[in-house]
């Protein structure tokens, strides 16, 4: 695959071999950085889970302490006063039957949509559409919920999902280039304490067998996880 000059000359300071400090990695990344827009920053963490066993795939979210630099489009699908809840702690869109109509034909302006219990059978109707983009509610994501202010809130904060793929690797943003080295450290060592909090007790073997930060448009530099995880 061919790449460009500004990739190369990133890569160049990279040595893949080596799991570099957190800071030391942020430093590589920042310092890589180059693209025109503010690039997010992904961490990938690659762990030694099977998912084909259900006890063994991993999902939970992620409240980031500073956020993901991202605006997120929250729709809130609920009725009565649960939708003046939604609309007061500052849900994009409000509404109910309306919305699921509107989804049906097609519409998908959002990027997070929270429902409250009592309407997920209608939400239902939506799986084929929601499904495929990450969208659909879900009670172990928090986004299926009486509780439609607190959610709505977390969301706009930088509430983030997680959850292993077919071959056992988390991907998800960390940030922005233009965080501080401190904001993004902490954002870091958030995700990190997470995923090992959600360690299977049936995991065997080496549970990290990898951790990676890359901007979008940079390379990728790996992290001593182990050392994070001694720094407690």
């Amino acid at each position: 695959m061919k790449v460009g000059k500004r990739y190369r000359a990133a890569s160049e300071k990279v040595d893949r071999m080596t799991r570099y400090p957190l800071d030391s990695a942020i430093d590589l990344v920042k310092g890589g950085a180059s693209a025109k827009f503010d690039e997010t920053v992904e961490l990938a963490a690659n762990l030694g889970v099977d998912p084909r066993h259900s006890e063994q795939q991993i999902r939970g979210t992620i409240v980031l302490p500073h956020g993901t630099g991202k605006s997120v489009r929250v729709l809130v699908i609920a009725k009565g006063e649960k939708e003046k809840e939604a609309a007061e702690a500052g849900a994009d869109f409000v509404g109910s039957a309306d919305y699921v109509e509107k989804i049906q034909g097609g519409w998908t302006e959002f990027d997070a949509m929270i429902a409250t219990p009592d309407m997920m059978k209608e939400v239902g109707k939506l799986g084929k559409i929601l499904g495929p983009r990450g969208l659909m509610p879900n009670p172990k994501s928090g986004t299926v919920t009486f509780d439609v202010g607190r959610a709505v809130r977390e969301v706009k904060a930088g509430r983030i999902q997680y959850r292993t793929d077919k071959t056992g690797n988390i991907h998800v943003p960390v940030g922005k280039v233009s965080f501080g080295k401190d904001q993004l450290a902490e954002n870091i060592r958030t995700v990190i304490t997470e995923i090992q909090r959600s360690k299977p007790s049936s995991a065997k073997g080496t549970y990290w067998k990898g951790l990676t930060i890359s901007s979008t448009m940079g390379p990728g530099v790996r992290i001593d996880v182990q050392a994070e995880l001694l720094r407690g």
